[in-house]
């Protein structure tokens, strides 16, 4: 199985950028679609992208598109997601989620590895 530990969060006035990264280990990287899920307080989990094995197919929920973008380095064992024109209702906790799947998976039940989460907070 994988491992995964996300880092990058931090604290970002609005209008700002950040880099989330995830790092995998454990298992060959290259065999999982990944995704990126925020929770924000008081809220459920919510999906923000997926990207599939090789990178070929990507999807963004609505409210992120044209702010963020996915990417993932197979050789790094390493997914992104950099996010630009940060607002505060970006503010969450991001999670990197994985499943040895082809394709995407936008479902968050879908997923079968969660990395422990990064902190993002948007001042406005």
């Amino acid at each position: 199985q994988v491992q995964l530990v996300e880092s990058g969060g931090g604290l970002v006035q609005a209008g700002g950028s950040l880099r989330l990264s995830c790092a995998a280990s454990g298992d060959t990287f290259s065999r999982y679609a990944m995704g990126w899920v925020r929770q924000a307080p008081g809220k459920e989990r919510e999906f923000v992208a997926a990207i599939s094995w090789n990178g070929g197919s990507i999807y963004y929920t609505n409210s992120v598109k044209g702010r963020f973008s996915i990417s993932r380095d197979n050789a790094e064992n390493t997914v992104y997601l950099q996010m630009n024109s940060l607002t505060p209702e970006d503010t969450a906790v991001y999670y990197c989620a994985a499943r040895a799947v082809a394709g995407v998976v936008i479902t968050l039940n879908e997923y079968h590895y969660w990395g422990q989460g990064t902190q993002v907070t948007v001042s406005s």
